[in-house]
C-alpha cells in the first residue's frame, strides 16, 4: 500500500479514546475542585483546576494531531469546560471568601452567591456563543475572555492570597469584583489572542519564545506568584489590544473621511 494510501486511511477507531480521556481528566480535575472547596482546601481546589486548564489545552490538539477530531469530542469538551471551568472556580471562591459577606447580613449573603452564578452563567453563555461562532470567527483571537483563562486568573488569585497567608475575609469585596468582571469579560466583545490560529507550520517570532522563557522563569521562581501575574497581564492585555483597535479604526475613519 502507498504512502498516499497510507495517509487517506482513516484513524483507527481506538484513537478516538485518546482526546476524550483528556476531556474525562479534565472533566475529574474540575470535580476535584468542588469537592477540596467543599472540604475546604482551596489550594488543591486551584491546582486541580490549573491542570484542567492545561489538559483542556492539550485535548484538541492531540485531536487534530491524529485526525481524530469529531463532534461528539466537541460538545463534550464543551459540556466539560462548564464544570471546570464555569462551576468549579465559582463554588471555589464562594467558599473561600464570597460566603463570608454574610457577616454583613442577608444582603450581603446574597450577592456573594449571585456573584458566583453571574460567573457561572457567563461562562456557559461564553461557550454556547463560542461553539455557534467555531466556523466564523477569527482563530487569531477570541472574542470575549476564555473559560479557561477566566478560571485560571480567579483561582490563580484565591492560591496567590492563599500562599501569603491573606484572610479571605479581608478580600471578600475584592473577589467580589473580580468574580464579576471576569464574568463580564467572558461575554463582552473584548479580543483576546488565542494562540491557536495564525502559522500552520507551526513557526513563531522569537520575541514569543523570548515571552515563554520569561513566563517559565516566573512560574519557577514562584508558582503561584507567577500564575497570578500572568493572568493578570493576559486579562489587561485584552483590554489594551481592543482600546487601541478601536483606537485605530476610529482614526483610520477620521482620515477617509477627509
Amino acid at each position: 500500500m502507498s504512502d498516499q494510501q497510507n495517509h487517506n486511511r482513516p484513524p483507527p477507531k481506538g484513537a478516538f479514546l485518546l482526546p476524550n480521556a483528556l476531556t474525562t481528566t479534565a472533566l475529574l480535575a474540575g470535580f476535584f475542585a468542588m469537592v477540596s472547596a467543599i472540604q475546604g482546601d482551596p489550594v488543591a481546589g486551584c491546582i486541580a483546576i490549573v491542570i484542567a486548564g492545561v489538559l483542556d489545552g492539550i485535548d484538541g490538539r492531540v485531536a487534530r494531531m491524529t485526525g481524530t477530531q469529531s463532534e461528539f469530542g466537541t460538545q463534550y469538551d464543551s459540556l466539560a469546560d462548564i464544570v471546570s471551568f464555569g462551576v468549579a472556580p465559582a463554588i471555589l471562591v464562594w467558599s473561600w471568601s464570597l460566603n463570608t459577606l454574610e457577616m454583613v447580613g442577608p444582603i450581603g449573603q446574597k450577592v456573594g452567591w449571585l456573584a458566583a452564578f453571574f460567573y457561572t452563567a457567563c461562562a456557559a453563555l461564553r461557550l454556547a456563543r463560542f461553539n455557534t461562532q467555531a466556523g466564523v470567527a477569527d482563530k487569531r483571537f477570541f472574542q470575549g475572555l476564555a473559560s479557561p483563562a477566566a478560571a485560571g486568573t480567579l483561582v490563580s488569585t484565591i492560591w496567590f492570597l492563599e500562599s501569603r497567608s491573606i484572610d479571605s475575609e479581608q478580600v471578600a469585596w475584592i473577589m467580589l469584583a473580580l468574580t464579576v468582571i471576569l464574568g463580564s469579560l467572558m461575554v463582552s466583545r473584548v479580543r483576546y489572542v488565542s494562540f491557536k490560529g495564525g502559522n500552520t507550520r507551526g513557526r513563531v517570532p522569537i520575541t514569543w519564545i523570548f515571552v515563554l522563557l520569561v513566563v517559565i522563569v516566573l512560574l519557577a521562581i514562584d508558582l503561584p506568584a507567577g500564575l497570578f501575574t500572568v493572568g493578570l497581564v493576559y486579562v489587561s492585555a485584552g483590554l489594551l489590544l481592543t482600546v487601541f483597535g478601536r483606537y485605530q479604526r476610529r482614526r483610520g475613519r477620521k482620515r477617509e473621511a477627509r
